[in-house]
This record gives structure tokens, sequence and C-alpha cells, in this order.
């Protein structure tokens, strides 16, 4: 779905070519410079950016938010009115109450003339991506990375409740966007691969995965991201899908390749999250579906 200007950020626009035709011929009669572009960011660690430096001094330290996440990118492109509610570890919930103390919850800075909102959310909803990892990380240790331990032992219990509770969260924290900000061009991040389709060699000292439980953690990520992307169409909300862009740049790829930092030898301060270039990519990618370029 392209992205839809205001007609006060298209009048602003019209202005200025109009300004401009005049050239240096009589000076031109004063012109109303238009409001810029009203965006709020909200969302989890993946929209706040946790583990890049630097922080952002705004932000409780509890979300360790940066001021190089995506939104940051995007306000920059777009010379927004830009507000950040992003936290770390936010789960849908977070939208409607309270994360941290001082943290209020991130619908508050909805209203009802915004006119961009961004989000990544769902990967904490049930604790999926942390128990996943954690649970799948600790059997691959067990077994020296062989079979699929985490597979054998939790089955499709992260999928189930990703289709049973994650993705009614989600629909419900869009249609409320909606509510609230009925104007605004609501766009909703899928997650970049954090791991390859199949287990590669010399990944296991980066990521603890057994070899079977690779495709098995791919797969729930997959699940994860279908949800957002059915819930996104079933709100009108716009799908902003990285599956296809963070191809070959998951933890298991080599730094300066890699968007997702692994749970070993990393390089941020938070693991199995977006680094910089992946903040970045993200950006780009939003802006290219919304029209941004």
């Amino acid at each position: 779905m392209p992205f839809r200007f205001p007609n006060r950020v298209l009048s602003a626009a019209v202005a200025s070519a109009a300004i401009a035709a005049v050239g240096l011929g009589a000076a031109a009669p004063a012109q109303a410079v238009s409001d810029p572009l009203d965006y709020v960011a909200l969302g989890d660690s993946y929209s706040a950016g946790s583990g890049v430096l630097p922080l952002d001094p705004s932000a409780s330290l509890l979300c360790a938010r940066t001021t190089k996440n995506y939104p940051n990118l995007l306000a920059d492109r777009t010379g927004a009115d830009f507000t950040d509610v992003t936290c770390g570890g936010a789960k849908t919930e977070h939208f409607a109450t309270a994360q941290y103390p001082g943290v209020p919850p991130q619908f508050d800075a909805l209203r009802a003339d915004t006119d961009l909102v961004t989000l990544t959310i769902g990967g904490n909803d049930n604790n999926t991506f942390i128990n996943a990892i954690l649970a799948c990380g600790g059997l691959g240790v067990l077994t020296a990375g062989q079979g699929s331990p985490c597979k054998n032992t939790h089955g499709s219990s992260f999928s189930d409740d990703i289709a049973r509770k994650t993705y009614p969260a989600i629909t419900a924290a869009l249609n409320e966007i909606r509510a609230r900000s009925p104007k605004a061009e609501v766009a909703i991040l899928g997650y970049p691969w954090i791991v390859p389709e199949q287990s590669v060699p010399g990944c296991f000292l980066k990521m603890p995965i057994a070899k079977g439980d690779v495709p098995y953690l791919r797969k729930i990520q997959a699940d994860l991201n279908s949800a957002v992307e059915r819930a996104a169409n079933a709100t009108g909300a716009t799908f902003v899908d990285m599956a296809a862009a963070s191809e070959g740049h998951d933890a298991c790829t080599p730094a300066g390749t890699r968007w997702i930092e692994p749970v070993l030898f990393g390089t941020n301060i938070v693991p199995v999250h977006p680094n910089a270039v992946g903040e970045a990519a993200m950006a780009d990618r939003t802006a290219a579906v919304l029209g941004l370029r």
C-alpha cells in the first residue's frame, strides 16, 4: 500500500514549487508553511533498537531505546514531527497499560491527527522469542548441537500460542490504533530472520542451537510473521515484509553482513536483536513500502 501524504503536506509541496518557479524575478508573496508529518512510533525492542548505541536520553533506561532505531531514521528522512514511545520488552498489553514505572501506555501517544504510525509487536507476547531461544539454546548445548531436542520437547506449543493468543492480540491492537488515529497510515513490520533455513557450519558457537532445531526456530518465526501479516490484512494496516529483504543477513552470517546479532560473540549489548545496519535496513524497507523514498 503506497503511503498517502496528508493534504497539508501536499499543499506545502505545491507552495514550494510555486516559489521555485518565480526564480530570480519579483519576490513571491509569502506562503503559509504546512505542518510537518505527525509520526508516532510504537513497539518493542526491534522498533526501539535495543542493543544499539547511543541510547535515547529521553527514554527510560529500562527501554534500552536508541536514537539510531528505524523510526528515528524514518523521521529524519521526512522531517516529521516525531514521537517515539518504543520500548524494549513491550508486549501488546503495554500499548494499553504501563510497562514500567514512568513508562506510560504507548497508546497515550496517539492523537486524532496522527498521520503515520509504525510498529513491531508480538515477539514478546507469551514470551515467544525469549522462551524459544532459551529453550532451544539450552537443549542444544546439552546435545552438543545434535538432533532436534527443542522440537522434540516443545512441539507445536510456540506456534499454537501465536495462533491462539498472539494473532488476536495484534489484531486488537491494530484496531485500537485505527480507532484512536483514524486518519493515520499504520505500518506494522515483520521481524527480520534470526536464523537461516538450515544449520550452517560454525554457527553453533554463536547460536548454540541443535542442527534439527534451526529450521524449527525458523518456522516459529515464520508463523509469527504470518500472524502479523494476517492481522495487518484484517485491519487495513500496511504490512512491511522483512523476510525476503533479510534473507542472508541472519545471526549466523559474518559481522558486517548480519542484521541480527547472535547470542554469543556479537557486537550489541543486547543479543538476538538488530544491529545498526539492521535498523537502517528496516528503515529502508519501510520507506520503500510506504513510498517515502
